[in-house]
């Protein structure tokens, strides 16, 4: 066949290239898509603002406690779907506050880890009222999956921890922290972190939900007595046991700091 015949060969483009896009020589590009994907979804949907719900990814509802034949009184898997049910129902209440706001102010998502357990909970609350909810799934070895009460446009699967993080601290104007195990104790330190060294500079309500577990896990006076933090560290930290009281803490402090004339960023 004469050469000028020949039919071109196809070169693909890098940023097609498969093995390329997933070799080490691209971390930096996978890293910058996990930034500016998430901006462009906010942006595009008018997402400004979020309420964080942080918690373990074990809590099982009361119904997937029934299917596996764990009955009343069984101990610690009851106490933790116990925190499912309340976690839904303050997304619930929250979402619906949210919406009620009057038009032209400020909405406040529902964001979680988009998992299971208390992530679950949380963006079914959300669901169940009616509202958008976001999820921030992470990839990992044992394939955590987006639950479905996640509204599907809000949907993200990140594969690096530091820009999922990056993303539930930058939007958000609250948090609450359900029981859960090292990552939910991770996050809590890091945004507590970050508002001591002022790096966080915006006001951020924080409930800690569950004081049976939390003081039971963490002796938080012992920072103070030992002078490792001073009292100020904690001014934004509110230790809640019922979902009344998270409620009107949440929103007091929110109304205050964010629907005020002149107030929040």
């Amino acid at each position: 066949m004469n050469q000028h015949n020949r039919p071109k060969k196809i070169v693909e483009r890098s940023y097609l290239n498969r093995e390329f896009m997933e070799s080490t020589d691209a971390r930096s590009i996978r890293i910058l898509s996990e930034y500016y994907h998430p901006m462009q979804v906010f942006r595009k949907r008018q997402v400004h603002d979020t309420i964080v719900f942080f918690g373990s990814a074990r809590a099982k509802s009361p119904r997937d406690l029934r299917k596996l034949g764990i009955h009343e009184g069984d101990g610690i898997q009851h106490k933790l779907s116990k925190y499912y049910v309340e976690a839904c129902r303050l997304s619930y209440r929250l979402t619906k506050w949210s919406k009620a706001l009057p038009a032209g102010s400020r909405q406040f998502l529902v964001i979680s880890g988009g998992g299971g357990g208390i992530m679950e909970a949380a963006n079914r609350g959300a669901y169940l009222a009616r509202g958008k909810s976001i999820g921030l799934n992470i990839s990992l070895p044992f394939e955590q999956t987006p639950n479905k009460y996640i509204t599907h446009s809000l949907s993200f699967d990140f594969n690096y921890f530091f820009m999922r993080k990056y993303w539930f601290t930058y939007l958000a104007k609250a948090l609450i922290i359900f029981p859960g195990g090292f990552g939910t104790v991770d996050e809590l330190f890091e945004l507590l972190t970050l508002k001591q060294t002022h790096k966080m500079e915006k006001p951020l309500p924080i409930v800690i939900y569950g004081s049976e577990y939390w003081k039971d896990l963490i002796n938080f006076d012992k920072f103070i007595e030992w002078e490792t933090i001073s009292k100020e560290d904690m001014e934004y930290v509110h230790f809640s046991d019922n979902v009344d009281d998270a409620f009107d803490y949440l929103t007091k402090h929110i109304t205050e700091l964010y629907l005020k004339p002149g107030k929040g960023a």
